[in-house]
C-alpha cells in the first residue's frame, strides 16, 4: 500500500469545523494566520494549430518536502454518522412535493460554516502532489479552442472585448462505497481505490483547473471532505442525496451518494435554489437534481445552473427519457419564473420574460447520444446544445467516450456525460480535451493515475455580446 501523509491545510480547515461544535471554550484559541488567494488564472495560447491553450499543471515531485500533520477530524465517517446521513436523506426526500425551494440566506448559513480560514489553493495543490508522489501523474490534458472556425471567431471576439468567461466543470467522481463494494472494476487494484489517497487525486484535478462552477455526481464524502475543503477555497455549496442510495447497501459506507453543486462566492451571488426529485410517468424515482439561479457579481447577468445524475444501466432507456422530460419541464418553469420576477434581468444575456434565464445543465446522463433523453435535450425549446460536440471537426459529434471501464460483464467505452448550455446566450470559448486511449491505459478507469471511471468535463463559456446573439424568426 502506498504511504499517505496527512495534508496539513485540509486538516486545518476540518479542525475549524470541529472546534465550532465544541462551544465557546474551544473558540478562545487565537485564529491561525490567513493565507492570500492566488492571482486569477490566465490562459496562454500556442501550438501549431493555434488552438491549444495549456493550463498550468505541475508534475509530480520526486523528492517531497516535509508536510506537518494535525491529527484531528479524519476524512471519513464512523458507522454511526453513516446511519445519521441515511436518516437525513430519507427525511429530506419524504416531503410530499417533488420540488423543494430554499431561501438563499438560510442556505448560506446552513451549508458553509463561518470562521473557516481561507486556504491557498496553490499550497493545497502542492500538498496533493507531495502526497501522491508515489502514484503516476494524471493524464495531461490541454484546454483547446472549438474546432469549428465560427466558434473560434466568436471566442476571439470575446477576448478582444474582455468579456469575463465562466469556467464550468462536471464530474462523476465515483462514490467511494460503490467503487470498493459494488462496481467491480476487475482491472483496477483495490489499493488504487483507497480513500486515503484517492481523495487527493480528485482534489488535485479540481485544484488544477479551479472552476467557477463545479458540478459533482456520486458524492458520498460531501460533509467530511468536499464541503469544508472547498468552503475554505471560497466556494458555496449544496448537496442533495439520492432518496435510497445504493451506497447504504455497502458495509462501512460513508452515507448516501448524491449530487453537489459548488460556485465561487467571489464571482456569483445566489438568488434561488431548487432541489428536485425526478419523476417518471408521474411516479417519483431515485434520481435527483439541484438547480440554482446565480447572479454574476461583475456584470449583473444571471444564469441558471443544474446538476443531475440519471438512472444507470441498459434496459432503463425509457425511464431516463422520462426523467429527462421531467427535468426539462422543471427547468422551463424555474428559468421562466426567475426571468419574469426581475425586469432588470431582461435583455441580452440576462434572459427575458419569454425566453427565460440562460441555462447550463451538467451531469452524468447515463445515456449515449443515440438515446431518447439526449434527443429531448437537443430539441428542447429551451435552446440547449452540448458543449463537447465542439471538439469535433464538424461541431456536431460527441467525443468517443467520457467513461471507459472493465467490469466482470466486459469492457464498456461510452459517452454518458454532458455540459448543456443555452447556445443563444453563451459561446463556448475553450474545452478540456479528452485523454487518448494510450493515456488512459490498458486497464482503463479507474486506476492508480485517475480516481474515477468517468472523465471530468470542463469548458469556459462567455455571455454573448448583443450583436453576437442569433436573430429569432417570428
Amino acid at each position: 500500500m502506498y504511504p499517505a501523509r496527512r495534508c496539513s491545510f485540509f486538516h486545518r480547515d476540518l479542525a475549524a469545523v470541529c472546534l465550532s461544535s465544541l462551544g465557546p471554550a474551544a473558540k478562545k484559541q487565537p485564529p491561525p494566520k490567513k493565507l492570500s488567494l492566488p492571482a486569477p488564472r490566465h490562459c496562454h495560447t500556442g501550438g501549431e494549430d493555434g488552438r491549444r491553450c495549456k493550463p498550468q499543471v505541475k508534475s509530480r515531485g520526486s523528492s517531497p518536502a516535509s508536510v506537518n500533520s494535525i491529527p484531528v477530524c479524519l476524512m471519513g465517517s464512523s458507522s454511526s454518522s453513516s446511519r445519521l446521513f441515511g436518516t437525513l436523506a430519507q427525511t429530506l426526500n419524504s416531503a410530499p412535493l417533488a420540488q423543494q425551494d430554499y431561501d438563499p440566506e438560510h442556505q448560506d448559513s446552513d451549508q458553509d460554516p463561518e470562521g473557516l480560514e481561507q486556504a491557498d489553493p496553490d499550497q493545497l495543490l502542492k500538498e496533493c502532489e507531495e502526497i501522491l508522489q508515489n502514484r503516476p501523474a494524471r493524464p495531461h490534458r490541454d484546454l483547446v479552442y472549438p474546432a469549428d472556425p465560427k466558434h473560434q471567431h466568436q471566442y476571439r471576439n470575446n477576448e478582444q472585448q474582455q468579456t469575463p468567461s465562466i469556467r464550468v466543470m462536471t464530474w462523476n467522481i465515483l462514490a467511494q462505497a460503490l467503487g470498493e463494494g459494488k462496481d467491480g472494476f476487475v482491472q483496477c487494484p483495490l489499493d488504487a481505490l483507497n480513500w486515503a489517497e484517492r481523495k487527493y487525486l480528485i482534489l488535485e484535478e479540481i485544484l488544477t483547473y479551479r472552476p467557477d462552477i463545479l458540478c459533482l455526481q456520486e458524492v458520498d464524502h460531501y460533509y467530511d471532505t468536499f464541503q469544508p475543503i472547498l468552503a475554505s477555497l471560497g466556494y458555496h455549496s449544496t448537496f442533495l442525496p439520492k432518496p435510497w442510495s445504493p451506497c447504504l447497501d455497502v458495509a462501512s459506507n460513508n452515507g448516501p451518494d448524491g449530487c453537489a453543486l459548488f460556485y465561487r462566492r467571489a464571482r456569483f451571488s445566489l438568488l434561488h435554489t431548487s432541489h428536485l426529485r425526478l419523476s417518471a410517468m408521474m411516479l417519483p424515482t431515485n434520481q435527483v437534481a439541484i438547480v440554482q439561479t446565480l447572479r454574476c457579481r461583475e456584470t449583473g447577468q444571471r444564469l441558471c445552473v443544474a446538476v443531475t445524475h440519471l438512472k444507470a444501466r441498459s434496459g432503463w432507456e425509457r425511464l431516463r427519457g422520462a426523467q429527462g422530460a421531467d427535468l426539462l419541464q422543471s427547468l422551463k418553469a424555474i428559468t421562466s419564473r426567475a426571468a419574469g420576477s426581475d425586469p432588470a434581468s431582461r435583455g441580452p444575456g440576462g434572459g427575458s420574460g419569454t425566453e427565460g434565464v440562460p441555462l447550463i445543465v451538467c451531469g452524468d446522463f447515463n445515456a449515449e447520444p443515440s438515446e431518447d433523453v439526449y434527443r429531448r435535450f437537443m430539441s428542447s425549446p429551451l435552446g440547449l446544445d452540448s458543449a463537447y460536440k465542439l471538439l469535433s471537426a464538424d461541431g456536431q459529434t460527441e467525443p468517443a467516450y467520457t467513461t471507459w471501464k472493465i467490469r466482470p460483464s466486459g469492457e464498456s467505452c461510452s459517452t454518458l456525460d454532458y455540459i448543456w448550455y443555452s447556445h443563444g446566450a453563451f459561446t463556448v470559448d475553450t474545452l478540456l480535451d479528452i485523454p487518448t486511449e494510450e493515456q488512459i491505459g490498458p486497464d482503463r478507469l479507474p486506476s492508480y493515475h485517475y480516481p474515477s471511471d468517468h472523465l471530468s468535463l470542463l469548458c469556459d463559456v462567455s455571455f454573448r455580446e448583443p450583436r453576437d446573439q442569433p436573430h429569432r424568426l417570428m
